[in-house]
């Protein structure tokens, strides 16, 4: 029975163990290989005093220690965190002090950049580097934290007498995402969520053991991380890709016959713009779409470079790993619906009091089944705000269910298809990411170079939506908008650096003292 995460692993290592799993550029890991690495890491991870329950950070780009670590934290009943390699320092210690990290995996390189922050991270025990020709006296002090070698934490026969059972509904992973008032807050998310998700994508994809999946998306996403859950749970092949240049798709689809391959709508678009060779093209069974509305023309495009090919055009948020899909048999005719709610979920969507919307009717997305997360990670306000109880479906002799409410503005045709209208909130949403307006403000606040300044997104047929900065300067000078860019490069990952700057004398405020963002949307054109 497979109740915790890396079972999907077990199960496939037991019944066709000798069927590649998992490549990394020219090394190729078997299902039989890559769970005996998976116990290794379990067993290393006990040895090192870990607890069910203890959350373990994994600092990496893709590679095939960064899937066992996440595994290998399942098997040892642990929690893994994976923490997306494009971020900052500062970005990442608040993500391993939010949640208690007991044991971070990363590279030398990785840290030495976080080295000084590092200290202020009370619960961290342990650090490993997965590296070869390091030892830990070359790493940088850390006080009391240990810094330990990959290839002795985990050089054992990682038998399973090691490992610890957890159930269905204990903690799995926490995937952090930015929230739209601050910094990112951590999805908690059950082995049940993560299963259950991996299924039923896996069922409307037709994922089989024949299929090859390109792993093109960051593993700290939740459509990254289902490449890997939803290729296990058919035993389908994944390759890792660490995305650098969209020509390194079409070589990488060519060179491994890849037949499924799932980006987000920037990637879409540069990969759309690339000569594809048949021998790239004639395997691939499907692609599909997620992280923001696909063009149209790109879209048009990609069908006709990918003919053999049925394109999936999919919904979802981290809260609910994934919520609809469009039927491909329906593209042609509402190109721009989001689908229906995958399965094993209900999609609904409702007034501010709870009520069903009609047909036609704007209102809010509500999702509510098997893959609801467990909520926002120490965070009960935030919780509260966004789980709640299904709206019309609770008795009184039950206890309520909980669906989570997405923030995000939907209306429904005729036939009951869902299309997306917008954010409830101030979320800007740019090449696939969640970006909290909040955050980039801080970062053109910590250059000293402005006094006032707001976030806006705006749309952008490539990016979805682009950063817009209004600003006034901190002085009498001008500003010197070069200077601010340059500054907040520094200071954030390039997706959350903005695109373009526009300088006021004073920002509008409301009545209540907070920027009127509505007046200077309007003002701005945002």
């Amino acid at each position: 029975m497979q109740t915790n995460l890396h079972h999907l692993i077990e199960h496939r290592a037991t019944s066709n163990g000798d069927a590649p799993a998992l490549t990394f550029k020219d090394t190729t890991f078997t299902y039989a290989e890559l769970w005996a690495q998976t116990q290794q890491v379990a067993a290393g991870l006990a040895r090192l005093g870990l607890r069910s329950g203890d959350r373990v950070g994994v600092f990496l780009d893709k590679r095939i220690e960064t899937v066992t670590s996440i595994f290998g934290s399942s098997a040892a009943s642990a929690v893994f965190v994976p923490v997306n390699p494009l971020l900052k320092p500062a970005q990442v210690v608040h993500i391993l002090n939010d949640c208690d990290v007991r044991v971070l995996v990363t590279t030398p390189e990785r840290l030495a950049l976080l080295a000084d922050d590092l200290k202020e991270c009370d619960a961290l025990s342990s650090v490993i580097l997965v590296a070869t020709g390091i030892t830990p006296k070359d790493a940088p002090d850390l006080g009391d934290v240990d810094v330990h070698q990959w290839s002795v934490v985990f050089d054992n026969d990682g038998s399973s007498s090691q490992l610890r059972s957890a159930i269905d509904l204990d903690i799995a992973a926490i995937l952090y995402t930015s929230g739209s008032t601050g910094r990112p807050k951590g999805v908690v998310l059950s082995h049940r969520n993560l299963i259950v998700g991996a299924e039923s994508v896996s069922q409307y994809l037709g994922n089989t053991a024949d299929d090859v999946i390109l792993a093109a998306l960051p593993l700290s996403f939740d459509a990254g991380f289902s490449q890997l859950t939803t290729a296990f749970s058919a035993g389908a092949h994944v390759i890792l890709m660490n995305y650098l240049l969209p020509r390194d798709v079409v070589r990488l689809c060519e060179k491994h016959s890849v037949t499924g391959l799932t980006c987000v709508p920037p990637l879409w678009i540069q990969i759309a713009a690339q000569e594809w060779p048949p021998a790239a093209t004639e395997n691939l069974r499907y692609f599909a779409n997620t992280g923001g509305r696909m063009p149209r023309t790109t879209l048009d495009k990609l069908r006709d470079q990918f003919p053999a090919a049925t394109p999936y055009l999919m919904y979802g948020l981290t809260e609910a790993f994934r919520s609809t899909y469009l039927d491909p048999a329906e593209i042609d005719r509402r190109p721009d619906s989001i689908g229906k709610a995958i399965p094993n979920a209900e999609v609904m969507v409702v007034r501010p009091d709870g009520s069903p919307c009609d047909f036609g009717e704007e209102g809010e997305l509500v999702h509510r089944g098997a893959l609801v997360a467990l909520g926002y990670w120490n965070d009960p306000e935030r919780t509260a705000e966004r789980f709640r109880p299904v709206p019309g479906r609770n008795q009184d002799w039950r206890s309520p269910e909980v669906a989570v409410f997405s923030g995000d503005a939907v209306v429904t045709d005729n036939d009951g298809f869902l299309y997306f209208v917008g954010r409830k909130d101030e979320m800007i949403k740019t090449s696939g990411y969640r970006v909290s307006p909040t955050e980039v403000e801080e970062a053109a606040y910590s250059t000293g170079l402005v006094r006032d300044v707001v976030a806006l997104g705006v749309d952008d047929a490539t990016l979805g939506q682009k950063i817009l900065l209004v600003v006034s300067p901190s002085g009498s000078d001008p500003l010197d908008e070069a200077a601010l860019i340059a500054a907040m490069r520094h200071r954030l990952p390039l997706f959350m650096v903005p695109s373009s700057v526009v300088t006021r004398s004073a920002i509008p405020r409301t009545p209540n003292g907070k920027f009127d963002r509505k007046l200077l949307r309007e003002e701005v054109g945002a």
